[in-house]
């Protein structure tokens, strides 16, 4: 059923249109005046408005602007073509004089309805097929990006809270800063909060505030970043990180909608919608009991994974043009190119630092660049011989570089920040005596040629196995 808003000042003639309309099945609303349509009324709920052109106080005209993208029917009894060209000017539908016909006005009616939805279908179409176009701020026409796009721009026009997921480096904050513009909190406050980066014993006050007093060091009154959030995005990076303290304040936050300082006996509501961040499993965290169940329940709403960088394709050398580009006119240096062989380091590497670590390779070369037309792979420093060549057991590949060898007796700290020179240097020096060259090549994701490269770089003598382990 149509909803149909009529706008006449003349009892009779709305009285009489109203029985028109509802005798032919319309849902109709009244009102005598501009004033009285928007303020007992939300004219974006109808699909259609009949507006006398004279009224008391503003012109029927003036309900054109008003209604955005629903169609207004003038009518009016001067009828006149001027004052039917200046109402089609000003954006009205159509113009009908009255007396009307009622045959002439419900026809003028539902040829106006009908175009409308016409109109919306072609519409929503059109959404629907740029809706993998790319978002303002973010590089890459992949597949697993385009289904990344596609999911922001679904999802940032609501309020429902997001979780964005995805190894470090990969661009987290880009999303939430996607989410906030294209939502309809884009003129309000973005914060954006590091949870890794504040102590834990500040870490209430940054977010909750505090009153005077409350704490040992709390000379003054101070509002919490969350309620500098107020009426916009709060985007809590690394969530993974937030004390179970911290966790219980911020589900009240999310299930009241308020806010209750540090040393506070009152609270105060916030509207804050929430983009939370993180590369830890927060479902597997919450069964440790290291993460707050009712909370990961409660901002897990709507999912984004972030694909890693080695799995997008094309993608990576797109990233890296831009910022050749960009390092270039900051640093003021000519444009440079990137030679074949830097192509292929870059499209071979693995990047487990993600897009931070492809800036700061790009970043690094352009600085030490002494040639003005391009960049070679010496400049990148990639370090090609920990590529993974399609051995996904190799514990140099990304997320395995502290996998153990399942015969591994070392008590060496799993956790144990190694670097990948360190790990290679351990691995072969804990396994050689127990496995073969190829062996430990296909462990370590390399060439064999490599591991004999690399063991006479290291000083690692190589030891013939001792148990059954053969060459091959």
């Amino acid at each position: 059923m149509s909803k149909v808003l009529i706008v006449e000042d003349e009892d009779i003639i709305r009285t009489a249109l109203r029985k028109l309309l509802t005798r032919n099945k319309f849902d109709v609303k009244e009102a005598g005046s501009v004033s009285e349509a928007t303020s007992k009324h939300k004219l974006d709920t109808f699909e259609l408005i009949i507006s006398d052109l004279r009224l008391p106080g503003a012109p029927g005209t003036d309900l054109i602007q008003l209604a955005g993208d629903v169609p207004v029917l003038i009518m009016t009894s001067y009828a006149s073509l001027r004052s039917a060209v200046d109402s089609m000017r000003m954006g009205a539908v159509d113009y009908i004089a009255k007396p009307f016909d009622h045959d002439e006005m419900l026809a003028a009616i539902k040829r106006v309805i009908g175009k409308a939805n016409t109109r919306k279908a072609t519409s929503a179409k059109t959404k629907i097929a740029d809706n993998h176009t790319a978002v303002d701020g973010m590089i890459g026409s992949s597949d697993v990006m385009k289904e990344l796009y596609a999911k922001i721009h679904k999802v940032a026009p609501t309020n429902a809270t997001v979780l964005v997921q995805g190894e470090t480096g990969t661009g987290k904050e880009l999303v939430a800063n996607a989410i906030h513009r294209e939502s309809p909190r884009r003129n309000k406050a973005l914060i954006s909060v590091n949870c890794a980066a504040i102590p834990e014993t500040l870490i209430e006050a940054e977010l909750f505030g505090h009153e005077k007093g409350a704490f040992t060091g709390a000379a003054s009154t101070r509002e919490g970043l969350v309620s500098a959030a107020d009426g916009g995005t709060l985007f809590l990076d690394e969530i993974g990180e937030l004390p179970l303290e911290a966790q219980a304040r911020l589900l009240r936050v999310l299930q009241e909608g308020e806010v209750r300082p540090i040393g506070s006996v009152e609270s105060r509501k916030v509207d804050v919608r929430l983009v939370a961040a993180t590369h830890r499993d927060l479902g597997r965290l919450s069964r440790e009991g290291k993460f707050r169940e009712d909370l990961y329940f409660r901002i897990n709403v709507v999912q984004l994974k972030l694909p890693p960088l080695r799995d997008r394709g094309k993608d990576i050398l797109a990233l890296a043009e831009t910022f050749v580009k960009r390092f270039c006119a900051e640093m003021l240096k000519p444009p440079l190119n990137l030679t074949p062989e830097a192509i292929q380091a870059i499209t071979t590497y693995t990047w487990p630092g993600n897009i931070r670590e492809l800036e700061n390779a790009i970043q690094r070369a352009v600085i030490l660049c002494d040639n003005e037309t391009e960049i070679d792979h010496n400049q990148l420093a990639i370090d090609l011989d920990l590529v993974r060549i399609d051995n996904d057991d190799s514990p140099l590949a990304p997320g395995n570089n502290r996998q153990k060898h399942p015969n591994d007796s070392s008590k060496a700290d799993p956790n144990e920040d190694l670097s990948l020179e360190d790990y290679f240097q351990r691995f072969v020096l804990e396994h050689q005596e127990t496995m073969s060259e190829t062996e430990l090549a296909r462990k370590l994701g390399v060439s064999r040629k490599c591991l004999w490269e690399r063991r006479q770089r290291l000083g690692i003598p190589r030891k013939k196995p001792t148990q059954s382990a053969t060459e091959s």
